[in-house]
């Protein structure tokens, strides 16, 4: 009788905690065992047990390579972007919204209360390798793009961190959602692969329209817009390296970084007035009629505006004011 009390007890306190991949999302680190939405209760005692022991395994493997290496944080080996998040008032509302936009099929997950919606730039293979649109509860944060993602081959968050700081750059709180902040704040995440969809994310049974416009394939770029591009470019070559590709193209406030995957991180000076902020992102997406996607982005209720300054791109302000990009692939 003790012995089925005491396993008892084990097993409710496993229910709390879901075994996760070392770096795959980082920054959902601890999830809670929900039911998901065929009813299904994820993961068992044993599952768990054996996800810990290779976390934990994984752990020090990689703390005695990065010990051991003479190999520096910075700059990053970078993989390219992944994804980017939106924070928004009605993250239901935005999903059924992006869902009319892009061929997708909406992924959910509990997170802190609330549920974030995953608007997936691919098919989700097994690895679950794909980047995303992360639709998050704004909170007492404005309306806006909260965060972008890039891959790197090796991230040692401790190393990072460090660096930036002897550069005299801030390393942000730390934590699990390793938030790094430039020097005006705006945050970029990093992940070591495998990255991809949060383990915890299913199908949503949120009711939408998916036929979509355009089939997405990937992040292209953000536009970050920074107080000072000159002041902004010791940090961002101590992150991305001094030898990475930059060019201004026609506008001498734009330079853009060339990440790898055919990605780019965009800068340009904020107008006067304003407040630095990541202004835009850019989805790549296959082939398309602008003509005929222009005019159902109309029907949807969102407003097409001109894009003079990329005119390969067809640009539209989401339900919330937030500028998005479609870029043939």
């Amino acid at each position: 009788m003790n012995n089925v009390k005491s396993e008892g007890k084990e097993r409710n306190r496993f229910r709390f905690f879901r075994p996760i991949s070392l770096f795959r999302n980082f920054e959902y680190a601890v999830q809670p065992m929900k039911t998901d939405p065929i009813g299904n209760r994820g993961g068992s005692r044993r599952s768990f047990i054996a996800g810990i022991g290779a976390v934990a395994c994984a752990e020090l493997t990689n703390a005695w390579v990065w010990g051991q290496s003479s190999v520096p944080a910075l700059p990053l080996k970078n993989l390219g972007l992944e994804h980017l998040d939106i924070l928004v008032p009605d993250t239901a509302a935005s999903a059924q919204i992006y869902t009319r936009v892009f061929k997708t099929k909406l992924h959910q997950q509990s997170f802190q209360g609330t549920i974030r919606y995953f608007i997936l730039l691919g098919d989700l293979p097994q690895n679950r390798q794909v980047g995303y649109i992360a639709i998050g509860v704004a909170g007492t944060r404005p309306t806006s793009i909260g965060h972008y993602c890039a891959l790197a081959e090796r991230y040692d968050r401790a190393g990072v961190a460090k660096e930036l700081e002897a550069a005299g750059f801030s390393a942000g709180l730390g934590g699990g959602f390793g938030m790094l902040p430039d020097p005006d704040g705006l945050e970029l995440q990093l992940f070591q692969p495998p990255a991809g969809l949060v383990t915890a994310a299913v199908l949503s049974p949120l009711p939408v329209d998916s036929t979509g416009l355009v089939t997405p394939m990937g992040v292209d770029h953000v536009l970050l817009h920074v107080a000072d591009i000159e002041k902004s470019l010791p940090y961002y070559h101590l992150v991305y390296g001094a030898n990475i590709k930059s060019t201004r193209q026609t506008n001498p406030d734009r330079l853009w970084f060339q990440l790898e995957a055919n990605t780019r991180i965009g800068l340009q000076k904020v107008p006067s007035g304003q407040k630095p902020r990541i202004d835009h992102y850019c989805i790549k997406v296959a082939s398309f009629d602008r003509e005929a996607v222009a005019a159902g982005i109309r029907r949807i209720g969102l407003k097409v505006v001109p894009s003079p300054d990329e005119p390969e791109v067809l640009r539209f302000l989401d339900n919330d004011g937030i500028t998005v990009e479609l870029k043939p692939a």
